[in-house]
């Protein structure tokens, strides 16, 4: 009987470090778009940000939300 509990815990432990090491290549990824939707941002003129509906101050909120 010890045996299936420790199986049980096992399985438990290894999907709790599992999970976390989703989240941080979800957090790695996010952070990599982040900075490229920056980079394409800040790379537009003022007018285009404009016709976009943005500003220069509107670049880092808007490329920093996480979707989905």
């Amino acid at each position: 009987m010890a045996s299936v509990a420790s199986k049980t815990t096992g399985t438990k432990v290894f999907a709790s470090v599992l999970y976390t090491v989703s989240k941080v290549f979800a957090g790695i990824a996010h952070s990599y778009r982040a900075r490229q939707t920056r980079a394409a941002l800040y790379a537009l003129s003022d007018r285009e940000l404009s016709d976009i509906g943005l500003n220069r101050g509107d670049i880092y909120g808007v490329s920093s939300r996480r979707i989905g």
